[in-house]
């Protein structure tokens, strides 16, 4: 029961210290957003091509997916160790770490987005006379986003999450707020972090049920739904951590 008081206590102290004290919070709060968005975008970057490259050549999955699964045990204070003497300290050592992070979860999501498309789908959708471009854009993308997004949705948290160490390096965020002797600020930022992280996993989930339920319902889209329909089967279901 003591434990119970005491966790509604470091809560609500730190509740009070956010809506008391928002203009201290807030740029941490902003640096933590700009750190995790740069993060995510330039991963994306890197992930969908690489992904799709490994989708179509197949030899490739396994040593690339091996060397991200490897990235991906490293400790996060040991990768960033590993970078600040190339790097030096702040923004740049957190992004490059953040985006090595999350290459596992997004190219794999990637790739099994393309390569979980069932073929007759593909060979009816050639059949009827579609160009590669046609087959890609029109087929095989809206198949693939459920499962690309909920790839992303992972990486997000990862980041979010993993973004707090930057503090250690000097790259600021709400990993400063937790690095100080001052339970009410420790607390401030937990409750921020936890925010940030409870929003993004919210708005991806809406956007995996809209791309899950709505597939083909564009006009651009409406033949491929109707090769769906006419092949009898779907595209393979979101990948969850």
């Amino acid at each position: 029961m003591d434990f119970i008081v005491k966790f509604y206590q470091f809560f609500e102290a730190g509740f009070k210290y956010i809506f008391e004290h928002w203009d201290r919070v807030s740029p941490r709060f902003i640096e933590h957003l700009q750190i995790s968005g740069v993060a995510l975008l330039i991963a994306l970057v890197i992930a969908l091509p690489l992904g799709f490259l490994i989708s179509r050549v197949r030899w490739l999955a396994a040593p690339v997916l091996g060397v991200l699964g490897v990235l991906y045990t490293i400790p996060s204070l040991a990768f960033l160790a590993f970078f600040v003497p190339i790097y030096g300290l702040g923004f740049t050592t957190v992004v490059i770490v953040l985006i090595l992070y999350s290459q596992t979860m997004l190219v794999r999501n990637v790739a099994l987005g393309f390569t979980g498309i069932d073929r007759s789908i593909l060979e009816a959708a050639r059949g009827m006379g579609m160009s590669g471009w046609q087959v890609f854009w029109q087929v095989e993308l809206p198949l693939a986003i459920p499962i690309i997004v909920a790839g992303m949705r992972i990486a997000t948290l990862s980041i979010i999450s993993i973004a707090t160490v930057g503090a250690f390096v000097g790259a600021g965020g709400l990993g400063k707020l937790l690095t100080v002797d001052n339970p009410r600020l420790n607390a401030a930022g937990v409750i921020s972090v936890i925010f940030i992280a409870i929003t993004a996993d919210l708005v991806y989930r809406a956007i995996e049920a809209f791309t899950g339920g709505n597939r083909g319902k564009r006009p651009s889209q409406a033949r491929p739904k109707k090769i769906v329909a006419t092949a009898g089967v779907g595209a393979q279901g979101t990948v969850e951590a």
